[in-house]
């Protein structure tokens, strides 16, 4: 990545939707702007994981307003995250399409680890570089992320389903702050936190910090009540209880430092500190200045650097399934040359191609994933396997459509009737099924008499054209590949066989 290369990442968090654009300076990420909008939309998911008409529209509108300043962006330079709300929300896709479409660019919904990893970036880069053991603590809306790191390594990361909405919404649903619901809203994030004790024992951590949305509010109240700036303590943190529950309720608090929109929702923020206080043994926690936002926009430059994560982890996932790399390496290669020859180069954005490819590329380094499940239904096992895996730096859409790839390399379409819509993921799927029939034989296959190309006038009807003497050696690839031919004759996109002299 050059200087003076603007970058911006947006994320969509439960309570609210932030826009950080930066600037690439000597390897570091100074500030340009920043905006933060309270749309709450974590709120708006109901008891059945629904979210609400309004907090979609909410969202939306957000959305719009981020998108006129992102006006001018390339792709490759945008960011934008989803978290716990749009992984719990079953209708989340009806808030995806039309947000994607508002935004101007793609909406990842990532894992609570993926939240994790990228939050635990966001605060070592804006932190001295120090040998300190972190735990590094984030209350959202509604989920806490912890992780235990060193350097800029993160070592044991997790996500849990406890924050400061979900908690407010549960606990002081009414507004009104008493002895007994911070009780109740402690105990019960207790109760979920509990299993973090033996994952981030007191002895493993030198320093705490605290990242983003509750953990900022709570520092700023402290400062401004005279406690020293950036800095959580346990006494601080009783001050504050007992200013909340003498004031009653949620709306009739006069606290210098509390914001209007922080109001709502402090009170379950609080009782859930103050459990990782009394759980974690804390004494005292430092307010760091690093978030989500500022992780998005860091594993931006990696990726640009040739440093992408996602290519080491999809390498150490075919490692622990033994994955014959021989052979990973034979249908890699074909589906990238048949790919390739499918793009129409006149009309082709280079950027996206060049993203489409390397998703093509791990798909078939993770095709034989499943062998070690199942030989016959492989392909099945492998996209149950991604579907469900947690790999560092991959989001959840990503991570579905590798499966998706994997699922329908071999088989009929039907189950692929959606995603066969994408003209995208059609190419991307027939080179993964054309090169696992060329290499049918775990051998390096002869292209010299195959091709496969556009029918002339039509981007829906294909022709793989054999030579008869490539025919006549390979029989078998031959007649894989009318029965292929077969197989697409259900879909939109219709292949044929033909042979020539």
């Amino acid at each position: 990545m050059q200087n003076g290369q603007l970058i911006a990442a947006i994320d969509l968090g439960s309570n609210s939707f932030r826009l950080e654009i930066g600037i690439f300076e000597d390897g570091h990420i100074r500030r340009v702007e920043y905006l933060k909008e309270t749309v709450r939309q974590g709120n708006g998911l109901d008891a059945d994981r629904l979210l609400s008409n309004e907090a979609m529209v909410r969202g939306w509108e957000c959305l719009a307003r981020f998108s006129e300043r992102l006006s001018g962006f390339a792709p490759k330079h945008v960011r934008a995250v989803a978290t716990q709300t749009l992984r719990e929300a079953k209708n989340r896709d009806d808030f995806l399409v039309q947000a994607e479409k508002t935004l101007g660019f793609p909406i990842e919904v990532i894992s609570g680890r993926e939240e994790a990893r990228l939050i635990y970036a966001g605060v070592v880069n804006l932190l001295p570089q120090s040998n300190e053991k972190r735990l590094v603590v984030d209350i959202g809306g509604r989920s806490t992320e912890m992780i235990l790191g060193q350097g800029f390594k993160p070592k044991t990361m997790e996500s849990y389903r406890v924050g400061s909405v979900k908690w407010s919404m549960k606990y002081f649903a009414d507004g009104q702050f008493s002895p007994s619901s911070f009780e109740w809203a402690e105990v019960a994030a207790k109760a979920v936190l509990d299993e973090a004790l033996a994952l981030y024992p007191h002895a493993a951590w030198d320093v705490a910090y605290g990242s983003s949305g509750t953990i900022g509010a709570v520092s700023d109240v402290l400062h401004a009540a005279g406690w020293p700036e950036d800095i959580i303590t346990r006494e601080g943190l009783d001050w504050l209880k007992e200013k909340l529950i003498k004031a009653g309720r949620a709306d009739a608090l006069r606290l210098e430092g509390v914001k209007e929109d922080r109001k709502p929702v402090i009170g379950g923020g609080l009782a859930v500190l103050c459990a990782l206080f009394d759980l974690m043994k804390i004494d005292t926690m430092h307010a760091a200045q690093g978030a989500l936002r500022h992780g998005v926009l860091y594993d931006l430059v990696q990726r640009e650097h040739s440093t992408d994560l996602r290519s080491a982890m999809v390498t150490a996932l075919g490692n622990r399934f033994a994955v014959d790399k021989a052979q990973a390496e034979r249908v890699q290669k074909t589906a990238l040359k048949l790919f390739k020859s499918l793009q129409d180069k006149s009309s082709c954005d280079t950027d996206n191609a060049a993203r489409l490819e390397k998703k093509l590329n791990w798909a078939a380094s993770l095709l034989e994933i499943g062998t070690r499940i199942s030989h016959s239904d492989f392909h099945k096992h492998g996209a149950y396997i991604l579907d469900n895996a947690d790999l560092p730096g991959f989001s959840m859409s990503e991570l579905h459509r590798l499966s998706q790839l994997i699922l329908g390399h071999r088989g009929k379409l039907k189950k692929l009737e959606l995603e066969l819509k994408n003209h995208e993921f059609m190419i991307q799927l027939l080179s993964l099924r054309m090169a696992s029939i060329l290499c049918h034989a775990r051998r390096d296959p002869d292209l010299k008499g195959f091709s496969l190309k556009y029918t002339d006038g039509t981007s829906s009807e294909l022709v793989i054209q054999c030579k008869k003497s490539w025919v006549q050696l390979w029989p078998q690839s031959a007649h894989l590949l009318r029965e292929e031919c077969l197989a697409w004759q259900k879909t939109p996109w219709q292949i044929a066989f033909s042979e020539t002299a």
